[in-house]
C-alpha cells in the first residue's frame, strides 16, 4: 500500500531510506541530506521528455518517459527492495508528482511498502527556508582566533565529547580563507549547504546553545544567512590562541598530507598580490618552489594572516573567555568546563544532561 506522508509526518518515522528519484544532476545540486538517488530519467532524458512536454505534447512526454523508464524498471525495483529491508521506504520527486508516484505504483504492486512524500524535495526545501529566515533559537558560542590556532580541531574534539559543536567549515567544503578550498574538491550548492545545516540544527535541537568557529557571512563559495551570521555576532566570543610555533606545525601537518597542495596554494597566492604587492608575492612563491615550507608558513601568518584577522596571540579581557591551547588536553578540560558552568542555567540541556 502506498502510504502519503507530509514533510512534517516525515520526522515521526523511524530511520527512513528516503529514495530521490529525480535525475542525477538535481540530486547533486540539492537534496534531503542522506538520501539514496534511483533516478528515473537521466540527465540528458529528463531534457528530452521536459522539452517533448512543453513543445509537443504532454501525452507524448508520457508515453516518451514510458519507454525510456521502461527496461531500466527490474533494476530499479531490485535496488528499492534491498533498500526496503533497512527501514521505511519513502520515495520522491521535485514536487511529489509524476516520477515519484509512478515508481511508487509499481513498487506497491510488487508487494513492498512504501511512502510517498507529499510536496516532494520542494516541501523540504521550504522547511529549510522557512528555518533559515527565522531567529536562530540557540545562544552562539564562538571561537576566535587568528588561522593555525585549532580552531577547526578544538570543535571535533568538543562534538567527539557531546557537546553542540557544529563544523561550518566541514559542512561548507572550505576552511574559510584564500587557501580554503585546497585539496577538497567541489563544494556544496547553497541549497545543499543550507539543508545539511538545518539537519545539524535540528539534531541539536534540544540545546540551549551551539559552538562554532568565527566565520565570515560567506565561506568558500555558500553563504551563511542573516540569521545565523547575526547570531554569531551576538553570541558568547571565546578567545582561542597558540603559539606561532606551533600554528605552523598544525598548518604544515595538514596542508603537506593532501595530493598536489603546495602547487594549488602556488596559484591561490596569486590572489594576494592586490593585498601583499608583486615583490612579497613573489618571494612567497620562491619559498614555496624551493621547499621552505616553515618560513613560508610562518610568513604567511605574520605578513598576511595576523594582519588581516588581528586577534590577541595571548590572554585578552575583551573576550568572555580565552584560552590557550598550547596544551590542548587541558585547554579542552578548561572550555569544557566554562561552558558546564556558564550554560547551566534553570532549563538549559548541558552536557550531563543531553546523549548526542
Amino acid at each position: 500500500m502506498i502510504t502519503e506522508i507530509s514533510i512534517e509526518e516525515l520526522k515521526t518515522l523511524d530511520h527512513p531510506i528516503l529514495v530521490d528519484v529525480r535525475s542525477e544532476g538535481e540530486f547533486d545540486e540539492a537534496t534531503i541530506p542522506g538520501s539514496v538517488n534511483i533516478p528515473l530519467f537521466s540527465n540528458e532524458e529528463r531534457v528530452k521528455v521536459g522539452t517533448t512536454y512543453t513543445q509537443t505534447s504532454p501525452s507524448l512526454a508520457r508515453e516518451l518517459g514510458l519507454r525510456i523508464v521502461s527496461p531500466k524498471l527490474p533494476d530499479i525495483v531490485k535496488k528499492v527492495e534491498e533498500l526496503s529491508k533497512n527501514g521505511p521506504l519513502v520515495l520522491f520527486c521535485w514536487r511529489g508528482g509524476m516520477r515519484s508516484k509512478s515508481l511508487a505504483t509499481v513498487v506497491d504492486l510488487m508487494g513492498i511498502p512504501v511512502y510517498r512524500l507529499q510536496g516532494g524535495y520542494k516541501a523540504y526545501r521550504s522547511q529549510v527556508v522557512d528555518y533559515c529566515e527565522t531567529k536562530l533559537p540557540f545562544q552562539v558560542v564562538v571561537l576566535r582566533g587568528n588561522t593555525g590556532v585549532g580552531k577547526t580541531e578544538l570543535l571535533k574534539k568538543l562534538r567527539a565529547d557531546g557537546y553542540p559543536a557544529i563544523d561550518l567549515e566541514q559542512l561548507a567544503n572550505n576552511r574559510g580563507s584564500v587557501f580554503g578550498a585546497v585539496g577538497l574538491g567541489s563544494p556544496p550548492s547553497q541549497k545543499k549547504f543550507e539543508g545539511l545545516l538545518f539537519e545539524e540544527l535540528v539534531a541539536l535541537s534540544k540545546w540551549s546553545y551551539i559552538i562554532v568557529e568565527c566565520e565570515s557571512k560567506r565561506i568558500g563559495r555558500v553563504t551563511l544567512s542573516t540569521n545565523f551570521y547575526t547570531a554569531m555576532q551576538e553570541g558568547i566570543q571565546i578567545l582561542h590562541y597558540d603559539s606561532l610555533e606551533n600554528r605552523v606545525q598544525r598548518l604544515l601537518k595538514e596542508y603537506t598530507s593532501v595530493p598536489n597542495a603546495l602547487q594549488e596554494i602556488g596559484t591561490a597566492l596569486e590572489r594576494l598580490i592586490k593585498t601583499l604587492g608583486h615583490v612579497k608575492v613573489q618571494e612567497l612563491k620562491a619559498l614555496l618552489d624551493g621547499g621552505c615550507l616553515e618560513v613560508f608558513t610562518e610568513r604567511l601568518l605574520v605578513e598576511y594572516y595576523d594582519k588581516l584577522y588581528a586577534y590577541p596571540n595571548g590572554p585578552s579581557s575583551d573576550y568572555a573567555f580565552y584560552l590557550n591551547y598550547e596544551k590542548p588536553a587541558k585547554a579542552l578540560r578548561e572550555l569544557e568546563g566554562y561552558l558546564d558552568e556558564k550554560m547551566a542555567e534553570p532549563g538549559v540541556i548541558t552536557k550531563k544532561m543531553c546523549f548526542v
